[in-house]
């Protein structure tokens, strides 16, 4: 049997149970949920190791559900609909998707990106844990920044601050080349792994949330290129600048 258990929430339940058939035939634990809320339960008394989203939900709509589940973790998230306009397959990349499959689409190709996703995304957490180096502690214009790779932890003004795995990967990319300008294709392959199938503005959404929980973060924006944390004291501002 497979360890991995994928949730499927879908309020079409042809399609519901198609998607779990197929996933259990690659012997892979399933659940079936029909709602977005039902699922928010779900991922707080036992959390599934990967979604598959829709994204037309009764109530709480899948972008929603997705940026929920991203402010807290980095589980593998497919999403599929019926909207196959760039603009909302690029809004649900942005919001946390992993990948986006347009409905009707073939059961055997959803499994296949399943299976893509969930090796992709372990195989990167453990090639992350075997390469974890020491503390590493800078001090900023804006205030100290201890990150500890090893327990997987961060410091900031004293203060401990809880990230996700993404999060965390981020702001040790930026730690351990302090000043170092990255553009968003390094960032990506640094955080997502060579292989990530998205839009290169996953940074910034990663990015607002980092500096949604780190008051005044020192990475700024390099006009024209991606961005950078700086160490001295000309420092960063209070609000965010964007890079075009």
């Amino acid at each position: 049997m497979n360890d991995y258990c994928v949730a499927v929430v879908d309020d079409d339940r042809h399609i519901r149970e198609l998607v779990q058939a197929y996933l259990r035939k690659e012997q892979f634990r399933t659940v079936g949920l029909s709602s977005a809320e039902e699922a928010w339960e779900l991922w707080k008394a036992s959390p599934p190791d990967m979604w598959v989203l829709d994204i037309m939900l009764p109530g709480m709509d899948g972008y929603e559900f997705c940026r929920r589940i991203r402010y807290e973790a980095e589980v593998p998230i497919i999403m599929i609909s019926a909207k196959d306009n760039e603009v909302d397959k690029i809004l649900g990349l942005e919001l946390g998707g992993d990948d986006y499959l347009v409905k009707p689409f073939s059961p055997r190709e959803l499994v296949a990106r399943v299976k893509r996703q969930l090796s992709r995304t372990y195989r990167l957490k453990a090639m992350d844990e075997s390469k974890r180096e020491e503390t590493v502690v800078l001090q900023t214009g804006s205030g100290q920044l201890q990150l500890m790779a090893e327990q997987r932890r961060l410091f900031w003004r004293g203060n401990e601050v809880e990230l996700t795995s993404k999060e965390f990967a981020l702001l040790q990319a930026f730690a351990e080349r302090p000043n170092r300008a990255f553009t968003r294709d390094e960032l990506l392959s640094l955080v997502w792994g060579d292989d990530y199938f998205g839009s290169d503005r996953a940074v910034d959404h990663l990015l607002k949330r980092l500096r949604k929980k780190i008051a005044r973060l020192p990475v700024e924006a390099v006009w024209g290129h991606g961005y950078r944390l700086r160490t001295d004291e000309g420092g960063i501002a209070d609000e965010a600048v964007r890079a075009d």
